[in-house]
C-alpha cells in the first residue's frame, strides 16, 4: 500500500511549477523530501545523531550533493562504471548549501548531522543546483532537528533586460547577470555569481528580486511541515554556561586585548600577544578551576577578544593593523618572474601573496566536463592551490579541498569573460598562494590578470578584486575594505567583489547577521568599487596592457580552416601523414570539425615559426588545385620508363605524372633524353583526361612546334594487333595455346617418374 503523500506546489512568475512532497521515500531518515521541477527530481534526506560526540565543540555538519548518471540515462565514464568522488560542480553545489545552512543551527548544537541530496531524474531544461537549498531546508523542516528558520536558494538571471528565476541552461547563455542567492524570509545570507560588468545598483536589484521568490518558497515549506505534522524540536544537552566566569574573564582580558589591537601589529606578532594575554588570564585560576572550566575560559576569552577588536573599529574607526576602514594594505606587483612559463606574475597585498602562472595550449588541452547534467569543455580554466605553509602551519595534504575548488571557481568566473571568444589558445591559470592573511582568492584574481597580460593573452580589460567586511552592533556599523583574516572571523560579513573599471564581473558574499539592509549592502558595494579601482591602478602601473605577442619560448598558435574533403588527406592512413608532419616540424596539430559548416579547423601549435610555416605549406599543398589551361612550374622528383613524376613547386608534395608523350614534340625514346631528376620547368594543366581518368599536364604544349612537324595519325582499332571482334579466336585459340604450352614442364614430369 502506497503511503499518504503530502505535497505543496510553488508557482513561478512565468507559470512553471516546483513541487515539494514527503511521505513516500526514505522514511527512516529524520527528514526527507522530493523536490520536482519539470522532469528533474531531487531526493534530500537529513539525519542528525541524538548525542554529540565527546569533546566536540563545533557542529560536524556534512552537506553532500551527488548527480546520478542514471538520472540522465547515461553511464559513468571511465573503466569502472560507478560514480566515484564528487566532481568540482558537485562540490560547488555542496558549498552553496552549506554556507546558508550552517549559521542557522544553534551555536551549542554539536551532534553530527548529514544532509544528503541526490539528483534522481534529470531534465535538460532544469538546472538542479538551484533547487538544492530548497530541498535541504525542507528536509530539515520535516525533522525534529533544531533549526532557526526555513531558507531557500534560487538562481536569478537577467536575460534581455528581464530578471528570471531558475532559468534553463540554454536561456542562461543569453544572461548578463547570473547569481545564486540564499536567504530566509527576513534576511539575505549568501550571494555568489558572475556578471558582464554590471553596476552596483543592478546587482542589488537582482538580489531583491531573488529574495521575493525565496519568501514564497519559505512559506511553502512551513505549509508542508504543518500538513505533514510539525514535529517537536528535539531536546539536546546545551553547552555549560557560567555568567560569573564570563564576566571575570571579560574583565581580565578586554582592556589588554583592546590595547594590543590598537598597536597595529603584524599577524604573528599580534597572535603571540593575544596568546600571552590568554595565558595571563588562565594563570589567575587554580589548577582545579582550569581542569573543570578550561574550555569555558578559552571560549569566554575568545568572546572578549572579539568584542574588543570590534569595539576598536566602531569606536575609533581603527583596525588591527592600524588602517582606517577604507584603507587598502600596501601592494607590490611583478610580472615575468618565472623564466620558463608562458606568463607569470606576483601580487602581494599586505601579508597575502599569490604567484600566478599561465600555460597556453591547443583545444586538446581543454578541460573536459562529463556530468549527468552537462557535457562540454572549458578552454579557459583556473586552479587555486592553498598550501599549509601559506599560513605558517604544518598539516597533511589530503588532495584538493572544497575551499580550494570554491576559491578557484570564483577567480575563474571573475576572469573568464574577459578572454575573447575567438582567442585560439586553451588557457590554464594556476594560482599558488604563498602567504595568506585575508582574501587570497582576490589576490588570485589580481595575479591572474597580470599573468594573462604577461602571456600576451589579449584580455578585453584588466580585472581586480577586493574582499569587504562589516562590523555592526545593531545601531552602528562599519564597512571594512580589504579585510584581514581575523576581520573575516570576527566580522559580520565576508563580501568579495571583482570587476573592471566599468563594472562587476563576479561576487561572493556571506552575511552572518540578520536583517542586513539594502542600504548597507549598496554602500558596501560602492566602497568596494573605490577599493577595486585603487588596486586596479597598481596592476596597470605594473603592466598597462597585454604584451603584443606571446613569449619567444611559448607556443605560437595558427588556425587554418580547410574544406571537409581535405581532412582525410591531412591525417593520412592511420594518421601517418599528420604524425610524420608533427615529428618533422616539431609542432602539435589538432583537427576539429565545425559542427555547423562541417569544415575542418586545424590548430597548429609550435615554438618554431619555421615548423609552423612548413605545416601551413603542407596544407596549402594538399588544397592546391590547378586550373585548366593554367601554366605551373614543376620539379622532377621521380623518373619512370613511361614519363616523369613532377611536383608543383608552389605546392610541394602535390604530384602529377608527366607522360613521355607530353615531354616534347619529337618522339622520345628515353625520358632522360629530355629531362632529369631535379629539373625545373613549366607545364600546362589540361584537367582530367577522359580516357585515362587521370590528371594531364604537358611540357610540349608550351614549346613551339618544330618546323615541318607532322602529327602522327591516331591509331585505329584494327591496328592494335588484330584484337578486334575476333579477339581470342585466331591461331592463339584455346586449343592452340594448350598445344603450345612450355616444354619446360615435361622434364618435371619425367623427373617425377624417375
Amino acid at each position: 500500500m502506497i503511503p499518504k503523500v503530502f505535497r505543496e506546489v510553488i508557482t513561478l512568475s512565468d507559470g512553471r511549477e516546483i513541487s515539494i512532497e514527503t511521505g513516500k521515500l526514505a522514511k527512516q531518515a529524520h527528514g526527507s523530501v522530493v523536490v520536482q521541477m519539470g522532469n528533474a527530481m531531487l531526493l534530500c534526506t537529513v539525519v542528525s545523531n541524538y548525542d554529540a560526540s565527546p569533546g566536540i565543540d563545533f557542529l560536524p555538519l556534512t552537506v553532500d550533493y551527488r548527480e546520478k548518471f542514471a538520472a540522465a540515462g547515461r553511464y559513468p565514464g571511465g573503466f569502472f562504471k560507478r560514480e566515484a568522488r564528487p566532481s568540482d560542480d558537485e562540490v560547488l553545489t555542496m558549498r552553496l548549501v552549506d554556507r546558508v545552512l550552517r549559521p542557522l543551527f544553534p551555536k551549542d548544537y554539536h551532534a553530527e548531522t548529514q544532509v544528503m541530496i541526490q539528483l534522481m531524474s534529470h531534465d535538460e531544461e532544469v538546472m538542479p543546483d538551484a533547487l538544492t537549498g530548497l530541498a535541504a531546508s525542507t528536509a530539515i523542516q520535516l525533522s525534529d532537528i533544531p533549526f532557526e528558520t526555513p531558507i531557500s536558494e534560487v538562481r536569478v538571471a537577467r536575460i534581455n533586460g528581464e530578471f528570471v528565476i531558475n532559468p534553463s541552461r540554454s536561456a542562461l547563455l543569453e544572461a548578463d547577470i547570473d547569481i545564486m542567492v540564499g536567504a530566509s524570509a527576513d534576511s539575505v545570507m549568501m550571494v555568489e555569481g558572475e556578471m558582464l560588468e554590471c553596476s552596483e545598483e543592478e546587482m542589488a536589484d537582482a538580489i531583491k528580486f531573488a529574495h521575493e521568490a525565496i519568501k514564497i518558497q519559505c512559506d511553502a515549506q512551513i505549509r508542508l511541515a504543518e500538513a505533514f505534522g510539525k514535529k517537536e524540536t528535539r531536546a539536546y544537552e546545551p553547552e555549560p554556561k557560567d555568567e560569573e566566569l564570563e564576566k571575570k574573564v571579560h574583565a581580565l582580558a578586554y582592556d589588554k586585548v583592546y590595547a594590543v589591537a590598537k598597536k597595529a601589529s603584524a599577524k604573528h606578532e599580534r597572535g603571540a600577544a593575544f596568546e600571552a594575554i590568554k595565558e595571563e588570564v588562565k594563570a589567575t585560576f587554580s589548577e582545579e578551576e582550569l581542569a573543570d572550566f578550561g574550555s569555558l575560559i578559552s571560549k569566554y576569552f575568545y568572546k572578549a577578544e572579539k568584542k574588543a577588536v570590534r569595539d576598536l573599529t566602531l569606536n575609533e574607526g581603527l583596525r588591527l593593523d592600524g588602517r582606517k576602514t577604507t584603507e587598502i594594505r600596501p601592494i607590490w606587483c611583478e610580472v615575468d618572474y618565472l623564466p620558463s612559463t608562458h606568463g607569470s606574475s606576483i601580487f602581494t597585498r599586505g601579508e597575502t601573496q599569490a604567484l600566478a602562472t599561465v600555460t597556453l595550449g591547443t583545444s586538446r588541452e581543454a578541460n573536459q566536463i562529463d556530468l549527468p547534467t552537462y557535457q562540454g569543455e572549458e578552454t579557459f580554466y583556473l586552479h587555486y592551490n592553498f598550501p599549509p605553509f601559506s599560513t605558517g602551519e604544518a598539516r597533511p595534504l589530503r588532495g584538493t579541498s572544497r575551499r580550494e575548488v570554491g576559491h578557484g571557481n570564483l577567480a575563474q568566473r571573475a576572469l573568464k569573460n574577459m578572454v575573447p571568444k575567438d582567442w585560439p589558445y586553451t588557457v590554464r591559470v594556476v594560482s599558488e598562494v604563498l602567504e595568506s592573511n585575508g582574501s587570497s582568492s582576490m589576490a588570485t584574481v589580481c595575479a591572474g590578470t597580470m599573468a594573462l597580460m604577461d602571456a600576451g593573452v589579449t584580455i578585453k580589460k584588466p580585472v581586480s578584486g577586493i574582499a569587504m567586511g562589516l562590523i555592526s552592533d545593531g545601531e552602528r556599523y562599519a564597512v571594512l575594505s580589504d579585510i584581514l583574516g581575523d576581520e573575516d572571523h570576527l566580522g559580520d560579513m565576508d563580501f568579495k567583489v571583482t570587476g573592471t573599471a566599468d563594472g562587476i564581473t563576479a561576487c561572493q558574499m556571506d552575511i552572518k547577521i540578520k536583517g542586513l539592509s539594502y542600504e548597507i549592502l549598496v554602500n558596501a558595494l560602492k566602497q568596494a568599487r573605490e577599493g577595486r579601482l585603487h588596486i586596479l591602478k597598481k596592476l596597470t602601473d605594473t603592466i598597462a596592457q597585454p604584451n603584443a605577442s606571446v613569449k619567444p619560448h611559448a607556443p605560437k598558435m595558427i588556425t587554418r580552416v580547410i574544406p571537409n574533403a581535405f581532412i582525410g588527406a591531412l591525417i593520412g592512413p592511420g594518421g601517418k601523414v599528420i604524425q610524420e608532419l608533427q615529428k618533422a616540424t616539431k609542432t602539435t596539430i589538432v583537427i576539429n570539425e565545425d559542427p555547423i559548416t562541417e569544415e575542418g579547423i586545424v590548430e597548429i601549435l609550435g615554438t618554431d615559426q619555421a615548423g609552423i610555416d612548413a605545416v601551413l605549406a603542407k596544407i596549402d599543398s594538399l588544397m592546391f588545385k590547378p586550373e585548366v589551361g593554367g601554366t605551373y612550374e614543376v620539379k622532377v622528383i621521380k623518373m619512370l620508363d613511361f614519363g616523369a613524376v613532377v611536383e608543383y613547386t608552389q605546392a610541394p608534395g602535390n604530384e602529377v605524372l608527366l607522360h613521355v608523350s607530353e615531354l616534347a614534340w619529337e618522339r622520345t625514346e628515353n625520358v632522360s633524353d629530355v629531362v632529369n631528376m631535379g629539373d625545373v620547368f613549366n607545364v600546362k594543366y589540361f584537367g582530367v583526361d577522359p580516357k585515362t581518368r587521370k590528371e594531364k599536364v604537358s611540357r610540349k604544349a608550351l614549346l613551339e612546334k618544330p618546323e615541318g612537324y607532322v602529327a602522327r595519325p591516331p591509331r585505329e582499332n584494327n591496328d592494335r594487333g588484330g584484337r578486334d571482334n575476333n579477339r581470342g579466336r585466331d591461331n592463339r585459340g584455346r586449343d592452340n595455346r594448350r598445344d603450345d604450352r612450355r616444354d619446360d614442364r615435361r622434364p618435371r614430369e619425367d623427373k617425377k617418374e624417375d
